[in-house]
C-alpha cells in the first residue's frame, strides 16, 4: 500500500485540515500518515482559537514518519508561519521527499487568516521550488503572483507568474470565480490544460481545497501523467461535493466516503 503524508492543520470541526486529508487518503486506499502544525479551534462556522506548534517539532513528526513507515507522497496544507515553512521545507531536502503537493492555505473559507502575512516570502522561496504542483485559489492565486486574478485571462497571467518561482506544475483553481461552469487550470510551463465542469449548486464545501490537495497526492502515487493525477482527484472532489453532508450551522464538510457509504447502504 502507498503512503501519503500531510503536513497541515487540525479541524476540531473535523471538515477540514489533517481531517479531511486522512479522509481522504483513506477513500482513496492510500496509508496516511500526518505532522500537525497547529490546532485549531474550528467548526463549520469559524475559527475560534489556533495553537501554533513550534517548527522543530513539526519536522520531528515529519522525521518520525520518514525512518519508519515512509512516505511516498506528501501534500502540505496550513503551515502557519515562516519557522515551520523553513523547516518543512528542510525535512524535504534533507529526505529528498516527492512528489510534494502544496496548498498555500492562508485564510479558512470562513475567512480567518490562517498564515501569517511574513510567511508568504517563506512559502515562495523555500517550499514553492520543492513542490511538484502547486494548487492556489483565485484569492491565494493572486497573493502568490502579486496581481489581481478574477478572470481566466488572469488565471492564466498567475500561472505563468507562480509557475517562476520554481513549481514544476500550477494549479489555478476557479472556484471562487462568479460563473455557471467552474474551470481550474494545470501549467507545466509551455501548455495550458482547462479542467471545467458545471458549478454545483451546494454550500457543503468545507474543506474542498484541502480534499482536492489530498487527493491530488493520493493520485501521484498511481498515475504517471500529472494531468491525469488532477482529473481523478477532481472526479473525487465532485462527487464528495455533490454529496456533502449537513452539519454545524454554517458550510458543511464534504462526503469523503460517498462511494462506500452508496455501496454499503
Amino acid at each position: 500500500m502507498k503512503k501519503v503524508l500531510t503536513v497541515a492543520g487540525s479541524d476540531s470541526g473535523g471538515g477540514a485540515g489533517i481531517q479531511a486529508d486522512l479522509k481522504t487518503f483513506a477513500a482513496l486506499r492510500v496509508y496516511g500518515t500526518s505532522a500537525i502544525t497547529a490546532v485549531t479551534a474550528q467548526n463549520t462556522s469559524s475559527v475560534t482559537g489556533v495553537h501554533i506548534l513550534p517548527a522543530e517539532f513539526v519536522a520531528k513528526q515529519v522525521e518520525a514518519v520518514v525512518e519508519d513507515i515512509g512516505v511516498d507522497a506528501l501534500k502540505t496544507g496550513m503551515l502557519a508561519n515562516s519557522e515551520i515553512i523553513i523547516a518543512v521545507a528542510g525535512v524535504i531536502k534533507k529526505y529528498g521527499l516527492k512528489p510534494l503537493v502544496v496548498d498555500p492555505v492562508m485564510v479558512a473559507q470562513s475567512g480567518d487568516a490562517l498564515m501569517e502575512r511574513e510567511a508568504i516570502t517563506a512559502l515562495r522561496k523555500e517550499l514553492l521550488p520543492l513542490s511538484t504542483i502547486v494548487t492556489p485559489n483565485l484569492d491565494e492565486a493572486s497573493i502568490l503572483a502579486g496581481q489581481e486574478v478574477k478572470t481566466l485571462e488572469n488565471m492564466k497571467a498567475a500561472a505563468r507568474e507562480i509557475f517562476s518561482l520554481g513549481p514544476s506544475w500550477v494549479l489555478v483553481k476557479g472556484g471562487h470565480m462568479d460563473s455557471a461552469t467552474v474551470t481550474d487550470l494545470l501549467y507545466d510551463g509551455s501548455e495550458f490544460v482547462y479542467f471545467s465542469s458545471p458549478r454545483l449548486e451546494v454550500t457543503n464545501t468545507h474543506g474542498s481545497g484541502c480534499t482536492y490537495a489530498a487527493a491530488i497526492a493520493a493520485m501521484l502515487t498511481r498515475e504517471s501523467s500529472v494531468s491525469r493525477a488532477v482529473g481523478r482527484a477532481r472526479e473525487y472532489l465532485l462527487s464528495a461535493l455533490a454529496q456533502g453532508i449537513n452539519i454545524g450551522k454554517g458550510s458543511g464538510p464534504l462526503h469523503h466516503f460517498v462511494h462506500y457509504y452508496q455501496k454499503w447502504a
